[in-house]
């Protein structure tokens, strides 16, 4: 079903949005401040410069699907929906200018004065989480004098086009992102875009547009990344083009959703000594490494984070469940658990341990060196069994996912803290106790 769209913003993503959408079949009214560019629409000419843009614009024209204009108010007025692709450029302090963001806002919020129709307004611009509400939705309001949700809708729907394979990228996208405040307000954007083949993710406004903002960060982290581990393989000599298409072919663990979500720190016998030998060999080859020296860091940080959350709790008697750095497994060789129950212990804290995996008389080699290095006397604090461990216990840690909910919650007392340091799935988090706190979630 074709829709009526103005969209506020002709530049790249104003521009391809306006012109994929008419390609598709609706109608689209391209609104700028800038005359010149609706005069370029007008004559059928993108303008900007853009892969199969002048072509698509071209045709919009021909087919009398696109039109431009600078006449705010009457866009609003022809359209059912309206897109905001304004820029959001950054300050010198780092800071974003929302200034075009807000001024388009004030002049659909005018225009909706005057509007009889019940209307519906999408954020597409790249913006922080809670923007939505606190800029455009207060700005619609405030000059409208009319009240969001109830006589019109705002959400928020952000792009994923790369410059130069943007036309290709809206066609083709990743998926395709819907954030609003109830399901029912997103039913236009959804027939907008109901042609494209792509996933449909349908959620609140402030998850759209953190999913936007943490797509870009995570691409620049993967430049950074990239391009540190190829200066390191040329001066080791190392044919980093072979490297980067064997690396690029595990879509198993590196290049896919592995490790990817929210958790405790990382530990054991791999990633720490392999990450430190690789930064001291770096330092050798005297290479500035900043992203890869900074992991480390980073990890101890996510470490004292948890510290600081048992800790703030003020209670004094803690279970530790989960011991090794992960369920399944008795290895304790640079475990970020043990290293919490170390800090614990230093606090003053009296900390008992249970985990179903670890027995201090079958540990044996490296292991068992390296708890007699770290916390030589974790043998007094290990449980025999769940229910001792929680027993005393005033806050009780959840620092394994080896763990069956229905035995945890038949030792658990209501009074009692949870925290969670190992993102249970939700189905799986206790119910028994009235306090529960995720980690950095």
């Amino acid at each position: 079903m074709s829709s009526s769209v103005s969209i506020f913003g002709m530049g790249y993503v104003g521009c391809v949005t306006a012109a994929c959408l008419a390609h598709m079949g609706h109608r689209v009214i391209g609104v700028d401040v800038n005359p010149a560019k609706i005069e370029m629409i007008e004559a059928g000419r993108s303008p900007i410069v853009e892969a199969r843009l002048d072509e698509l614009v071209a045709e919009g024209r021909a087919a009398c699907r696109l039109h431009g204009t600078c006449d705010a108010t009457a866009a609003v007025q022809e359209s059912d929906i309206s897109l905001l692709c304004v820029a959001t450029p950054a300050l010198r302090t780092g800071k974003l200018d929302l200034d075009h963001v807000t001024n388009v806002a004030s002049q659909i919020g005018h225009a909706l004065r005057k509007k009889r129709r019940y209307h519906t307004i999408a954020l597409r611009s790249t913006v922080l989480p809670g923007t939505t509400e606190s800029v455009v939705i207060r700005e619609l309001e405030q000059t409208s004098g009319l009240r969001a949700g109830v006589d019109f809708a705002v959400c928020y729907n952000p792009e994923f086009m790369r410059e130069g394979s943007a036309v290709a990228d809206f066609l083709q996208p990743p998926y395709t992102i819907l954030g609003g405040r109830r399901p029912e307000e997103l039913t236009p954007l959804r027939s907008l875009y109901e042609a494209l083949q792509a996933n449909t993710f349908e959620t609140s406004i402030v998850v759209a547009e953190t999913v936007k903002y943490v797509s870009n960060t995570f691409h620049a982290l993967k430049v950074c990344f990239a391009n540190e581990i190829g200066t390191f393989c040329k001066s080791l000599g190392v044919d980093t083009e072979v490297f980067s298409q064997v690396f690029a072919s595990d879509c198993k663990l590196n290049i896919s959703s592995a490790y990817l979500s929210p958790g405790f720190a990382f530990g054991g016998s791999c990633l720490p000594k392999d990450l430190r030998a690789l930064s001291y060999r770096a330092k050798e080859l005297d290479l500035c490494l900043p992203l890869l020296d900074s992991i480390e860091r980073s990890n101890s940080t996510h470490l004292e984070r948890a510290a600081e959350i048992i800790l703030q709790t003020g209670k004094m008697k803690i279970a530790m469940l989960g011991l090794s750095f992960k369920a399944a497994t008795d290895d304790l060789r640079e475990s970020p658990q043990v290293r919490l129950v170390k800090r614990l212990l230093g606090e003053g804290r009296q900390v008992r341990v249970w985990d179903d995996n670890v027995y201090l008389g079958r540990l044996v080699g490296s292991n068992r060196q390296y708890i007699d290095e770290v916390i030589p006397h974790i043998g007094s604090l290990l449980c025999s069994s769940l229910e001792d461990a929680v027993a005393e216990a005033e806050v009780v840690i959840i620092g394994t996912r080896g763990l069956e909910t229905n035995v945890l919650e038949a030792c658990l007392r209501p009074d009692q803290l949870l925290i969670d340091l190992v993102n249970l799935e939700r189905s799986r988090r206790p119910r028994i106790t009235s306090f529960y706190e995720g980690l950095c979630w």
